[in-house]
């Protein structure tokens, strides 16, 4: 079980102790994080003498709660750890509490600063090669490269290759359902429905369905009475309008502020299937080994981004033949004119009937 470190230093030296220390650094963005859980697993279980620390926001500590061995260091990154100097104190705190390896999977100005200061420490850092010329190959407008790059997870496992431990990510196994508290347990109490996760937005519009489609899909669920809806999101715009949907469909709840972080994973590990933008709610659902379905707008599965180990068949993509240009960027938030559309080629009933498929096939 993972448990926080206390953020203070320490005597242990490396020389003392008998596991080897990694440090994992992985910051942002939630999707991101979820992907580093099954690659985690993998390590823990295939050299079971590492002793893992993961560098990450607090928030993100009960992701990591069920790998033995993975402790999480909170990184105050707007606080006590921000700018050069707050970098280096933490540098520091994390030098003291033992480390002896680091596994930089974010590669980012924050990362790069820790690396030069564990170098001075004389501790080996390995970064991810985040294949950005290949990316940008792919996502470019003419000569576009389109071919499928390396998923994200395999670059995660790439950089502890790199420290001397490789993983064969085909070994990874998913653990049981996690045990639901009183309030998650509440929204699943009927066993004999299906539970359908939908998480209809994402960081930019492009990549988000929209909402009028999104609501001639909840239309059709609405028709089918052995299909409960769970409706993910966050903040107070995006509250709004799910507790409008659950008002209106009686099959769907809106989750947004009746659960704290850790007993929405509870929930997520708990459903039959998710519905997801290409967001983060797909990727912490894809690492419980949860069903997803993916709806992709000016960005594409090529760039790695897929969810853990799902079929490509549960991928949705808009027309490529009316709009040859996408994937138009890595993160959804470039794209031609006309482009911010292409979504709308994926219908309402490509939607329905492939929630059907996975649900009841």
């Amino acid at each position: 079980m993972a448990k926080n470190h206390p953020n203070k230093k320490s005597d242990a030296s490396a020389s003392s102790r008998e596991a080897t220390h990694i440090l994992v650094i992985r910051l942002s963005a939630m999707g991101d994080v979820a992907m580093c859980v099954p690659v985690l697993r993998v390590l823990t279980s295939t050299y079971p003498h590492l002793k893992i620390s993961v560098l990450t926001r607090g928030f993100f500590e009960p992701m990591f709660k069920e790998i033995p061995h993975v402790s999480v260091y909170k990184a105050d990154i707007n606080g006590v750890h921000s700018g050069v100097l707050g970098l280096g104190s933490l540098a520091k705190e994390l030098r003291d509490i033992g480390i002896d390896k680091v596994a930089d999977l974010h590669n980012v100005l924050r990362s790069n600063v820790l690396k030069s200061v564990f170098y001075m420490f004389g501790i080996p850092v390995k970064q991810i090669d985040k294949g950005r010329s290949e990316k940008k190959a792919l996502t470019r407008e003419n000569n576009k490269v389109f071919k499928q790059l390396k998923p994200t997870v395999q670059r995660y496992a790439d950089v502890f290759k790199a420290l001397g431990y490789p993983l064969d990510l085909v070994n990874h196994r998913f653990p049981k359902k996690l045990a639901l508290s009183k309030n998650a347990g509440q929204l699943l109490a009927n066993d004999s429905k299906k539970f359908l996760g939908i998480a209809p937005f994402a960081q930019h519009d492009a990549k988000a369905y929209p909402e009028d489609l999104m609501e001639k899909v909840l239309v059709e669920l609405a028709k089918t009475s052995n299909i409960e809806v769970l409706l993910f999101g966050g903040g107070e715009a995006e509250k709004e309008k799910l507790e409008a949907w659950a008002n209106k469909f009686s099959n769907a709840t809106s989750i947004v502020g009746k659960l704290n972080f850790t007993e929405e994973l509870e929930l997520i590990s708990n459903l039959d299937a998710m519905l997801s933008m290409d967001s983060g709610n797909g990727h912490m659902a894809a690492m419980y080994g949860v069903p997803v379905i993916t709806i992709w707008g000016v960005t594409h599965p090529y760039a790695g981004f897929s969810p853990f180990q799902q079929p490509k068949e549960n991928s949705l993509l808009p027309s490529l033949q009316k709009y040859p240009k996408i994937p138009t960027s890595v993160y959804g938030n470039k794209f031609p004119e006309g482009y911010n559309e292409a979504i709308r080629s994926i219908t309402p009933t490509m939607v329905v009937a492939k929630i059907n498929e996975v649900l009841f096939s």
